[in-house]
Parts: C-alpha cells; structure tokens; sequence
C-alpha cells in the first residue's frame, strides 16, 4: 500500500480494534465501500488497524481514532464531518474530483445552484486572484465546492463591479469578494461557507469555532411549537436576514433544539426557550439581561456585545479550568450510574472500598501506637511512685500498725477508767 498508493485515490479509515466509535462506523464504513463501488466512483475504500501499522498512522498524522482520510497523490485530506454514509460519500467525490469545476452554460450553473445551499465561483480569466483562488480551494475543498464561470453564465441579476472577481451564492442572494473590506481570501471563505442561519448541533458548533465568529444561537425544543419557542427563532432568522450588513463578519445566526449540549459547554442548566450568544474561541458566553420580545431587543443586545457593555461569563482561564474538570467528573459519574447502576457501584465502589480499608488500616495502626505508648507511660509512673514510696505491701504494714497502735492505747485508757471507777 505504501508503495503503490499515489497510483490511486484512496479512503482510508484508520482504526484501533479497542476503540468504541471505530466499532460503531464498522457498517457504516462498509456500506460507503459498496456503494462507491457500484456507483464506478475512482476512489478506492479501505481501512487499516493504525495499531499494528504505526508508522504509517504516524507518517500520515492519525493521533485518534477513528480517523479519515482522503490520499490523493501527495496530499492528505482529514475528513471532520458527521460519520454518516451520505456525508462521507459527499466528501470523497468532492475532493477526489478538480479542485475547480468549469460551469460551461446557465443550464449547468442553475443545476449546480440547486444542489448546493452555498456556492464559491470565481469570475474572469488568468491573474494573480485566480493564483490565489486555487491556492485557497485546495486547502478548503475539504469543506465546499469550488467553481469557475464566465459572466455571460451567471444569472441576469448578478451585476460585477470589476473583473476578476469570486463570489458566494448562498441564503437567496450573492456576494461579491473585497479585497480591503474582507481581508485575506482564505479568512473569507472559511467565513462565508455557512448559510446565514443555520440548525446548530455538537459538530457544526465545532466548526463554527474556525470562523472566529460568534454564535448567537436561540435554544428551543424544535417539538414545541408554543409561541414562544417560535418567536425567539423567529427573531434570530430575522435578524440573520434583515440585518446581514452590519453582523454578518462577526456573528453566525442559528438555532439548536434542545439545552443537553449547551448546558455542557455553560456547565449550568439553562431553561429552554432563550438565546445565547458564544464566543467559541476562548469559551466565553453571554446572556440576554432582559427577555429578548422583540427583533430590536436582539440587535440592541448584539450591539451590546460588540461595544463591550455586555457582560461576558465563563472563559478559559485557570479557575474555569478547575470548574470544567469537576463538572466532567461529576458528568461521567452520573452518566455512568444513570446508564448501569451495577456498573457505576463496580467503578467507583471497589476503588473507594480500598482507600476505606487502606485508611482503616493506617487509623487502627495509629490507635495500637497511642495505646502501646500509654501502657509503657503509666509503667514508667508507677516505677516511679514504687521506688519514692515503698511497696504495697510497706504501705500496707505500716497503715495496720497504726490501727495497732491506736487500738492498745484504747485499751490502757479502758482499764484505767475501770479502775478508777472501782
């Protein structure tokens, strides 16, 4: 395999037969062999035991498991998305294929329009912003698409202020690329690859951190269709929609159903509907000061947030650190009690059984000590009252002497009243 692979394209899932997840992507992974297989995909799918092969793990840069990877020649593309068979499939035929795909007619634009929700197309011929666009598309293909077109095949209401130019086709609308107001293009991009609103989980979340945006973020039970669980999205789409010009560069719009992840990252139970704005860079968060009624109320709280007058909580700094890993403890411990009771009593019974013992046995040891001591004291003491005093058996002789002596003298005393009474 080392030798022949850059002859192929190769998707390879690098494995540990310990590991729990890899066990669980097993089918997965066989049903993405099959069915690249039948559909004639180039790619060729296989997995290897990274335990027993270490140094290629190594040579290719696996540090967990399981990890994916595409090999396309001499590049090593890492797949970060949801271990699902579509989204993997999506994947390897994206990055397998040309970094930049031609889009030749309208017919062929507006088809591609359609299967992808957001969509990078440079405009114009040979220059050093097209350099850049490809340099930019080869390190985020992993991501999204990238295309090339001629003006005449964009859509009629598309107008150019200048040629070359790239674009992003997404949320109903387009946007065109500024050098001096969007910075670096490679920044932009990996800006501009989600929609502007957004079904927030665990994984996207994860990614959003990339952006450096924050991410307001209403969190609700998507079951629940009272009121107030829709308006507060409601007010998030709003705000995404209506007021994209003066947020979208620092903040990403989204809803996520459910508190179970959030009370995880705010290690405190947050009561469902609210909004939440995150700033996934250094785990700061912030929280409305006040119920969140309107679409103005939100925007007043976001321009708060960026002039500084918001309070920001959390953080990474060392005591949150200590408080994260107490929360992590205590999590597991529950989950694991809550999952197997008989378990949880096993784990953590038998090592707290132990350190009773051990600490029985240092606490008995002790005690033996202190009485030993007490022993050996009072023999010291009563040596000491022997040799100043004499012995019992002295003390006692003297003590009947006197009885002796006293009863004598009473006795004379008796006879001589006698007498003188005869």
């Amino acid at each position: 395999f080392k030798e022949n692979r850059k002859d192929d394209i190769w998707l390879v899932d690098f494995y540990a037969p310990w590991c729990g997840h890899c066990k669980k992507l097993e089918p997965v992974w066989n049903e993405v062999g099959i069915e690249m297989r039948n559909m004639g995909s180039p790619v060729k799918v296989g997995k290897m035991d990274a335990t027993s092969f270490s140094s290629i793990a190594s040579e290719f840069g696996v540090r967990g498991y399981p990890t994916i990877k595409l090999l396309k020649g001499d590049l090593a593309y890492n797949y970060r998305g949801p271990r699902t068979k579509d989204d993997i499939i999506e994947f390897a035929n994206r990055v397998a294929g040309p970094l930049i795909r031609p889009l030749p007619s309208q017919h062929m634009f507006e088809h591609v329009q359609k299967r992808h929700r957001v969509l990078f197309v440079y405009v114009g011929g040979e220059s050093p912003l097209k350099e850049k666009y490809i340099e930019v598309a080869s390190e985020l293909i992993v991501y999204t698409y990238f295309f090339s077109a001629s003006e005449d095949v964009l859509p009629e209401y598309v107008t150019l202020p200048e040629l070359p130019a790239v674009m992003v086709f997404k949320d109903g609308t387009y946007f065109v690329y500024d050098e001096y107001e969007d910075g670096d293009l490679s920044s932009w991009i990996n800006r501009e690859r989600f929609q502007g609103y957004l079904h927030v989980d665990g994984f996207t979340l994860y990614e959003l951190g990339d952006t450096g945006k924050l991410v307001a973020i209403a969190v609700i039970d998507d079951k629940n269709s009272s009121v107030e669980h829709t308006r507060l999205k409601s007010i998030i789409q709003e705000v995404a929609r209506d007021y994209r010009d003066h947020f979208h560069r620092d903040f990403q719009f989204g809803h996520m159903d459910g508190n179970d992840y959030i009370n995880s990252l705010l290690m405190d139970d947050v009561t469902i509907p609210t909004i939440v704005v995150l700033n996934t860079s250094n785990q700061q968060y912030f929280l409305p000061d006040r119920h969140i009624e309107s679409t103005e109320d939100m925007v007043q709280f976001i321009n708060n947030i960026l002039d500084g007058t918001a309070e920001a909580q959390g953080g990474d700094g060392l005591l949150q650190r200590i408080k994260r890993i107490i929360y992590d403890a205590k999590s597991t411990i529950v989950s694991v009690f809550k999952s197997s009771p008989l378990l949880g009593c096993f784990l953590f019974g038998l090592p707290l059984g132990v350190i009773s013992i051990m600490c029985y046995g240092i606490c008995t040891a002790d005690t033996e000590g202190e009485v030993f001591e007490h022993e050996g004291a009072k023999r010291e003491s009563g040596d000491r009252e022997l040799t100043d005093e004499g012995s019992e058996e002295e003390q006692e002789e003297e003590k009947n002497g006197k009885y002796t002596e006293l009863s004598d003298g009473e006795l004379k005393q008796k006879d001589i009243m006698e007498k003188k009474k005869d």
